[in-house]
Protein backbone atom coordinates (compact mmCIF):
# COMPACT_ATOMS: atom_id res chain seq x y z
CA UNK A 1 0.00 0.00 0.00
CA UNK A 2 1.34 3.31 -0.80
CA UNK A 3 2.80 5.77 2.06
CA UNK A 4 2.69 9.45 1.54
CA UNK A 5 6.48 9.54 0.95
CA UNK A 6 5.45 7.16 -2.35
CA UNK A 7 2.48 9.31 -4.56
CA UNK A 8 2.01 13.12 -4.50
CA UNK A 9 -0.36 14.58 -1.71
CA UNK A 10 -3.49 15.64 -2.74
CA UNK A 11 -2.46 19.14 -2.26
CA UNK A 12 -0.08 18.92 -5.30
CA UNK A 13 3.14 17.47 -6.33
CA UNK A 14 5.93 16.23 -3.51
CA UNK A 15 8.21 19.09 -2.20
CA UNK A 16 12.13 17.34 -1.95
CA UNK A 17 14.68 19.18 -0.22
CA UNK A 18 18.05 18.05 -2.00
CA UNK A 19 21.18 19.94 -0.36
CA UNK A 20 24.58 19.46 -2.11
CA UNK A 21 22.18 19.22 -5.49
CA UNK A 22 24.39 20.58 -7.81
CA UNK A 23 26.79 18.48 -7.16
CA UNK A 24 28.01 15.16 -9.00
CA UNK A 25 25.48 12.54 -6.97
CA UNK A 26 23.15 15.23 -6.17
CA UNK A 27 22.18 16.35 -9.89
CA UNK A 28 21.46 13.04 -10.75
CA UNK A 29 19.27 12.63 -7.99
CA UNK A 30 17.73 15.82 -8.84
CA UNK A 31 16.83 14.76 -12.40
CA UNK A 32 15.30 11.35 -10.56
CA UNK A 33 13.21 13.41 -8.74
CA UNK A 34 11.79 15.58 -11.17
CA UNK A 35 11.19 13.10 -13.83
CA UNK A 36 8.80 11.39 -10.88
CA UNK A 37 7.01 14.88 -10.55
CA UNK A 38 8.50 16.60 -7.15
CA UNK A 39 8.87 20.00 -7.10
CA UNK A 40 12.60 20.15 -5.94
CA UNK A 41 14.38 22.69 -3.64
CA UNK A 42 18.46 22.31 -4.21
CA UNK A 43 20.48 24.19 -1.46
CA UNK A 44 24.49 24.09 -2.56
CA UNK A 45 26.70 26.85 -2.63
CA UNK A 46 28.86 25.46 -5.13
CA UNK A 47 31.85 25.31 -3.86
CA UNK A 48 32.06 21.97 -5.55
CA UNK A 49 29.18 21.60 -7.10
CA UNK A 50 27.99 23.28 -11.03
CA UNK A 51 24.88 24.77 -11.61
CA UNK A 52 25.25 23.48 -15.17
CA UNK A 53 24.45 19.70 -13.82
CA UNK A 54 21.02 21.19 -13.08
CA UNK A 55 20.18 21.75 -16.46
CA UNK A 56 17.88 18.93 -16.69
CA UNK A 57 14.22 19.62 -15.52
CA UNK A 58 15.49 22.91 -14.61
CA UNK A 59 12.04 24.18 -15.23
CA UNK A 60 10.75 22.00 -11.86
CA UNK A 61 13.67 22.99 -9.85
CA UNK A 62 14.33 26.26 -7.27
CA UNK A 63 17.73 26.68 -6.50
CA UNK A 64 19.55 28.35 -3.80
CA UNK A 65 22.89 29.38 -4.33
CA UNK A 66 23.69 29.55 -0.58
CA UNK A 67 25.51 28.16 2.59
CA UNK A 68 23.39 25.70 3.73
CA UNK A 69 23.14 26.89 7.15
CA UNK A 70 21.68 30.19 6.09
CA UNK A 71 19.37 28.82 3.34
CA UNK A 72 17.42 26.65 5.80
CA UNK A 73 16.01 29.91 7.48
CA UNK A 74 14.71 31.03 4.60
CA UNK A 75 12.50 28.13 3.87
CA UNK A 76 11.00 27.76 7.53
CA UNK A 77 8.10 29.86 6.38
CA UNK A 78 7.10 27.47 3.78
CA UNK A 79 4.86 24.50 3.53
CA UNK A 80 7.02 21.35 5.18
CA UNK A 81 8.73 18.73 2.79
CA UNK A 82 7.95 15.65 2.12
CA UNK A 83 11.48 14.04 1.96
CA UNK A 84 15.18 15.94 2.85
CA UNK A 85 18.24 14.33 0.87
CA UNK A 86 20.74 15.62 2.66
CA UNK A 87 24.18 15.20 0.22
CA UNK A 88 26.28 18.74 1.15
CA UNK A 89 29.46 17.52 2.54
CA UNK A 90 33.55 17.76 1.60
CA UNK A 91 34.24 15.53 -0.16
CA UNK A 92 37.22 13.93 -1.90
CA UNK A 93 40.48 12.87 -0.74
CA UNK A 94 42.57 15.65 -1.50
CA UNK A 95 39.80 18.36 0.09
CA UNK A 96 39.96 16.42 3.62
CA UNK A 97 43.27 16.57 3.24
CA UNK A 98 44.12 20.44 2.18
CA UNK A 99 41.62 21.33 4.79
CA UNK A 100 40.79 18.90 7.68
CA UNK A 101 39.34 21.39 9.99
CA UNK A 102 36.54 22.78 7.11
CA UNK A 103 35.93 19.45 6.76
CA UNK A 104 35.16 18.43 9.84
CA UNK A 105 33.19 21.25 11.09
CA UNK A 106 31.04 21.02 7.65
CA UNK A 107 30.41 17.44 8.01
CA UNK A 108 28.50 17.39 11.08
CA UNK A 109 27.86 20.65 11.47
CA UNK A 110 25.28 20.61 8.13
CA UNK A 111 24.34 17.64 9.58
CA UNK A 112 22.72 18.94 12.96
CA UNK A 113 21.29 21.61 11.26
CA UNK A 114 19.44 19.63 8.78
CA UNK A 115 17.96 17.26 11.20
CA UNK A 116 17.06 20.16 13.63
CA UNK A 117 15.42 21.54 10.70
CA UNK A 118 13.32 18.72 9.57
CA UNK A 119 12.57 17.89 13.63
CA UNK A 120 10.79 21.44 13.43
CA UNK A 121 9.26 21.47 10.00
CA UNK A 122 7.02 18.54 9.73
CA UNK A 123 10.03 15.81 10.15
CA UNK A 124 10.24 15.05 6.36
CA UNK A 125 12.00 11.89 5.57
CA UNK A 126 15.63 12.44 5.83
CA UNK A 127 17.87 10.83 3.65
CA UNK A 128 21.84 11.20 5.65
CA UNK A 129 24.59 10.43 2.56
CA UNK A 130 27.53 8.59 4.82
CA UNK A 131 30.23 7.31 3.26
CA UNK A 132 32.03 4.31 3.59
CA UNK A 133 35.06 5.66 5.14
CA UNK A 134 33.08 5.27 8.17
CA UNK A 135 34.33 1.38 8.47
CA UNK A 136 38.18 2.89 8.95
CA UNK A 137 40.42 -0.10 8.65
CA UNK A 138 38.65 -3.53 9.55
CA UNK A 139 40.20 -6.83 9.67
CA UNK A 140 37.42 -7.95 7.15
CA UNK A 141 37.46 -7.92 3.47
CA UNK A 142 33.27 -7.17 3.19
CA UNK A 143 31.83 -4.91 5.04
CA UNK A 144 28.58 -4.95 6.69
CA UNK A 145 26.66 -2.43 8.17
CA UNK A 146 26.84 -3.56 11.75
CA UNK A 147 30.67 -4.54 11.83
CA UNK A 148 32.52 -3.06 14.49
CA UNK A 149 34.67 0.41 12.41
CA UNK A 150 38.53 0.19 13.82
CA UNK A 151 39.93 3.83 12.85
CA UNK A 152 43.69 5.03 12.82
CA UNK A 153 45.48 7.02 15.12
CA UNK A 154 44.28 11.18 15.46
CA UNK A 155 47.45 12.49 13.86
CA UNK A 156 46.51 10.75 10.79
CA UNK A 157 44.31 13.18 8.89
CA UNK A 158 42.00 11.03 6.74
CA UNK A 159 40.67 9.55 9.77
CA UNK A 160 39.26 12.93 10.61
CA UNK A 161 36.90 12.04 7.20
CA UNK A 162 35.57 8.76 8.73
CA UNK A 163 34.88 9.84 12.19
CA UNK A 164 33.06 13.03 11.27
CA UNK A 165 30.92 10.81 8.86
CA UNK A 166 30.43 8.50 11.61
CA UNK A 167 28.70 11.49 13.87
CA UNK A 168 26.52 12.04 11.20
CA UNK A 169 25.50 8.77 11.43
CA UNK A 170 25.14 8.78 15.04
CA UNK A 171 23.21 11.97 14.81
CA UNK A 172 20.89 10.57 12.50
CA UNK A 173 19.95 7.82 14.17
CA UNK A 174 19.74 9.33 17.34
CA UNK A 175 16.89 11.57 15.84
CA UNK A 176 15.07 9.44 14.61
CA UNK A 177 14.94 6.98 18.26
CA UNK A 178 14.41 10.07 20.57
CA UNK A 179 12.79 12.70 18.13
CA UNK A 180 10.26 10.63 16.12
CA UNK A 181 12.46 12.26 13.03
CA UNK A 182 12.42 9.38 10.22
CA UNK A 183 15.75 9.04 8.70
CA UNK A 184 17.92 6.45 6.73
CA UNK A 185 21.89 6.44 6.39
CA UNK A 186 23.26 5.41 2.98
CA UNK A 187 27.06 4.21 3.09
CA UNK A 188 27.77 5.40 -0.14
CA UNK A 189 30.90 3.19 -1.88
CA UNK A 190 33.10 4.44 -4.88
CA UNK A 191 30.47 5.54 -7.24
CA UNK A 192 31.65 6.91 -10.85
CA UNK A 193 30.13 8.25 -13.49
CA UNK A 194 29.14 11.42 -15.61
CA UNK A 195 29.79 14.75 -14.38
CA UNK A 196 32.44 13.83 -11.60
CA UNK A 197 35.69 15.13 -11.59
CA UNK A 198 39.00 14.66 -10.63
CA UNK A 199 39.88 17.68 -9.07
CA UNK A 200 39.40 16.38 -5.52
CA UNK A 201 41.42 12.85 -6.08
CA UNK A 202 38.56 11.06 -8.03
CA UNK A 203 40.61 7.71 -9.67
CA UNK A 204 38.01 7.33 -12.52
CA UNK A 205 37.63 10.74 -14.27
CA UNK A 206 41.53 11.32 -13.42
CA UNK A 207 42.23 8.00 -15.44
CA UNK A 208 39.83 8.84 -18.30
CA UNK A 209 41.01 12.33 -18.79
CA UNK A 210 45.32 11.36 -18.84
CA UNK A 211 43.64 8.15 -21.52
CA UNK A 212 41.74 10.92 -23.68
CA UNK A 213 45.12 13.41 -23.44
CA UNK A 214 47.14 10.42 -24.19
CA UNK A 215 49.10 11.60 -20.77
CA UNK A 216 50.15 8.83 -18.30
CA UNK A 217 48.06 7.32 -15.93
CA UNK A 218 49.10 7.57 -12.49
CA UNK A 219 48.49 4.68 -10.30
CA UNK A 220 49.30 5.64 -6.65
CA UNK A 221 50.62 3.13 -4.77
CA UNK A 222 51.81 -0.73 -6.17
CA UNK A 223 48.34 -0.65 -7.82
CA UNK A 224 46.99 -4.11 -6.37
CA UNK A 225 44.52 -2.21 -3.69
CA UNK A 226 41.04 -2.96 -4.85
CA UNK A 227 38.01 -1.07 -5.27
CA UNK A 228 34.46 -1.71 -6.03
CA UNK A 229 33.06 1.17 -8.36
CA UNK A 230 28.89 1.66 -8.88
CA UNK A 231 27.61 4.15 -11.41
CA UNK A 232 25.78 7.27 -10.05
CA UNK A 233 22.57 6.23 -12.29
CA UNK A 234 22.49 3.29 -10.53
CA UNK A 235 23.05 5.16 -7.15
CA UNK A 236 20.14 7.89 -8.01
CA UNK A 237 17.60 5.42 -8.45
CA UNK A 238 17.99 3.62 -5.18
CA UNK A 239 18.06 6.57 -2.95
CA UNK A 240 14.45 7.65 -3.52
CA UNK A 241 13.40 3.67 -3.40
CA UNK A 242 15.03 3.36 0.47
CA UNK A 243 13.32 6.57 1.84
CA UNK A 244 9.90 5.60 0.32
CA UNK A 245 10.34 1.97 1.95
CA UNK A 246 8.99 2.45 5.79
CA UNK A 247 10.90 -0.26 6.92
CA UNK A 248 14.14 1.00 5.55
CA UNK A 249 13.56 3.78 8.33
CA UNK A 250 15.93 4.44 11.23
CA UNK A 251 18.90 1.59 9.20
CA UNK A 252 22.06 2.12 7.69
CA UNK A 253 22.57 0.71 4.41
CA UNK A 254 25.59 -0.13 2.41
CA UNK A 255 25.25 1.15 -1.33
CA UNK A 256 27.42 0.23 -4.49
CA UNK A 257 28.70 -2.43 -6.26
CA UNK A 258 30.14 -5.38 -4.87
CA UNK A 259 32.25 -6.50 -7.86
CA UNK A 260 36.09 -5.50 -7.21
CA UNK A 261 38.80 -4.34 -9.49
CA UNK A 262 42.16 -3.46 -8.53
CA UNK A 263 43.60 -0.06 -9.30
CA UNK A 264 46.12 -1.31 -11.43
CA UNK A 265 43.39 -3.81 -13.41
CA UNK A 266 41.17 -0.14 -14.00
CA UNK A 267 43.94 1.77 -15.34
CA UNK A 268 44.26 -0.84 -17.91
CA UNK A 269 40.79 -1.07 -18.48
CA UNK A 270 40.29 2.32 -19.00
CA UNK A 271 42.72 2.39 -21.61
CA UNK A 272 41.48 -0.48 -23.29
CA UNK A 273 37.85 0.82 -23.05
CA UNK A 274 38.87 4.10 -24.76
CA UNK A 275 41.73 2.43 -27.14
CA UNK A 276 44.05 4.97 -25.36
CA UNK A 277 47.71 4.94 -26.11
CA UNK A 278 48.54 5.83 -22.88
CA UNK A 279 51.21 4.28 -20.58
CA UNK A 280 50.50 3.24 -16.66
CA UNK A 281 52.86 4.99 -14.52
CA UNK A 282 53.21 3.76 -11.11
CA UNK A 283 53.59 6.34 -8.24
CA UNK A 284 54.61 6.16 -4.57
CA UNK A 285 52.05 7.69 -1.89
CA UNK A 286 54.71 9.16 -0.13
CA UNK A 287 55.53 11.40 -3.88
CA UNK A 288 51.53 11.59 -4.23
CA UNK A 289 49.89 12.83 -1.12
CA UNK A 290 51.08 14.92 1.82
CA UNK A 291 51.93 14.17 5.05
CA UNK A 292 48.50 12.35 7.07
CA UNK A 293 47.49 9.99 4.70
CA UNK A 294 46.71 6.08 5.08
CA UNK A 295 45.44 3.64 2.24
CA UNK A 296 43.13 1.17 2.48
CA UNK A 297 44.29 -2.34 0.61
CA UNK A 298 40.59 -3.13 -0.08
CA UNK A 299 36.64 -1.97 -0.18
CA UNK A 300 34.35 -4.01 -0.66
CA UNK A 301 30.35 -3.62 0.90
CA UNK A 302 27.96 -6.62 1.35
CA UNK A 303 24.96 -5.71 -0.29
CA UNK A 304 22.41 -8.05 1.44
CA UNK A 305 20.61 -5.65 3.33
CA UNK A 306 19.62 -3.49 0.49
CA UNK A 307 18.78 -6.09 -1.76
CA UNK A 308 16.41 -7.76 0.59
CA UNK A 309 15.14 -4.42 1.26
CA UNK A 310 14.67 -3.03 -2.34
CA UNK A 311 15.72 -5.55 -4.54
CA UNK A 312 19.01 -3.20 -5.01
CA UNK A 313 20.95 -4.72 -8.11
CA UNK A 314 23.48 -2.47 -10.17
CA UNK A 315 22.82 -2.07 -13.84
CA UNK A 316 25.64 0.10 -15.42
CA UNK A 317 28.82 -1.87 -16.43
CA UNK A 318 31.75 0.03 -15.67
CA UNK A 319 33.11 0.05 -19.18
CA UNK A 320 29.67 1.75 -19.90
CA UNK A 321 30.95 3.90 -17.05
CA UNK A 322 34.20 4.86 -18.36
CA UNK A 323 32.67 5.43 -22.00
CA UNK A 324 29.89 8.09 -20.50
CA UNK A 325 32.37 10.12 -18.34
CA UNK A 326 34.79 10.05 -21.47
CA UNK A 327 31.91 11.49 -23.66
CA UNK A 328 30.95 14.00 -20.55
CA UNK A 329 34.82 15.27 -20.52
CA UNK A 330 35.18 15.76 -24.42
CA UNK A 331 31.62 17.23 -24.52
CA UNK A 332 32.78 19.81 -21.91
CA UNK A 333 36.03 20.50 -24.00
CA UNK A 334 34.02 21.44 -27.15
CA UNK A 335 31.35 23.81 -24.78
CA UNK A 336 32.27 27.28 -25.79
CA UNK A 337 33.90 29.37 -23.47
CA UNK A 338 31.31 31.62 -20.94
CA UNK A 339 31.16 34.66 -23.25
CA UNK A 340 32.15 33.71 -26.12
CA UNK A 341 29.58 34.08 -29.32
CA UNK A 342 29.64 35.83 -33.04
Amino acid sequence: MPTPSDTTSPEGPRRSLVTGGAGFIGSHLVERLVQRGDDVVVVDDLSTGRRENLATGEHAIRFIESDLADALPTLTGEPPFDEVYHLAAAVGVDLVLADPIGSIERNIGLTGEVLRFAETHGRPRVLIASSSEVYGKPGTLVFSEDDDVHYGPTTVTRWSYACSKAVDEFLAIAYHERRATPTVVVRLFNTVGPRQVGTYGMVVPRFVTAALAGDPIRVFGDGSQTRCFCDVRDVADALPRLLAHPPCLGRVFNLGSDRPISIGDLAELVIDTLGSGSAVEMVAYTDAYPGGFEDLRHRRPDLSRIRQAIGFEPRVSLEQTIRDVADHLRAQQDAPAEGAGS
